[in-house]
């Protein structure tokens, strides 16, 4: 399958499934599980994990991360969905996106952020998954696609479930090397179409470096051995940002609004 061509399997997958934009440029993949059935899967994640996770009580920092995210998805390729945004009182250096739409932030990671460019760089990266459909890609690898179809054709609820939880695990964990740098090049190419500067996306990179010692992988890559190094990544997007307009350097990171907001998050354990 080619990146913008897409063969129907069956003809039952005619009925439920088809070619649907997954990424900038009119790139498109074959999905079998229809958009109203991900955000489905979506909000069945979304309230589990609300019930082991605590949402931080700021409505001011669910409103400012919602308006970064919504700056993101203006420009993005999928704006078909009613995305949320939620920050998660934890000391967990993390962020991640559930299919359908729902994003989250760690304050753990916030709280290393230095400027909203950075915080731009994590929310584009993010929301290219649910560009891409990484979560219901991965499901046809890993569950099948006659399985797929089941769920797709409404006959499976049981499946249903073990579907939301193996794109949950997906979802917290890293989709791969492959979808993990697509995500990367979708994201730098979203946040300076939105008007932040991508060197955001590079910095945040570094950051996760040090945090991890120096080391060849990341924060985020401990989580995850799939995930590609840090290394790999930065001199990808270094060489992505190379070949933008000269203009594209002179967006701005927006230092002094995010430090004001950064006051305001729990300070972390111990």
């Amino acid at each position: 399958m080619t990146p913008r061509t897409c063969f129907p399997l069956t003809i039952g997958a005619l009925l439920v499934a088809g070619c649907v934009t997954t990424g900038p440029g009119g790139q498109k993949s074959f999905v079998v599980i229809s958009t109203d059935q991900e955000v489905s899967m979506g909000k069945e994640m979304d309230a589990e994990l609300k019930t082991q996770e605590k949402l931080l009580a700021d409505s001011a920092w669910q409103k400012y991360l919602a308006g970064i995210g919504r700056r993101i998805v203006a420009v993005s390729d999928r704006r078909d969905l009613e995305y949320e945004f939620n920050v998660i009182e934890s000391d967990q250096i993390n962020a991640f996106a559930a299919p359908g739409g729902f994003v989250y932030f760690y304050t753990g990671i916030l709280s290393e952020i230095d400027n909203e460019a950075q915080v731009a760089a994590v929310m584009a990266h993010e929301i290219s998954h649910v560009v891409a459909r990484h979560g219901i890609k991965k499901l046809q690898t890993v569950l099948g696609l006659s399985v797929l179809l089941q769920i797709a054709l409404g006959d499976a609820g049981q499946l249903t479930q073990q579907a939301v939880g193996v794109v949950l695990g997906l979802a917290i964990n890293g989709y791969g090397r492959s979808m993990e740098l697509e995500a990367d090049r979708y994201g730098v190419d979203y946040m300076a179409r939105a008007g932040y500067n991508p060197r955001g996306a590079v910095e945040m990179f570094q950051k996760l470096a040090d945090l991890s010692g120096g080391g060849q992988q990341g924060v985020f890559e401990k989580i995850s051995s799939t995930h590609p190094e840090t290394a790999e990544r930065v001199a990808k997007i270094n060489e992505q940002i190379g070949a933008m307009p000269p203009s594209t350097n002179s967006l701005p990171l927006y230092p002094e609004r995010y430090l004001q907001m950064r006051t305001r998050l729990p300070k972390k354990a111990g």
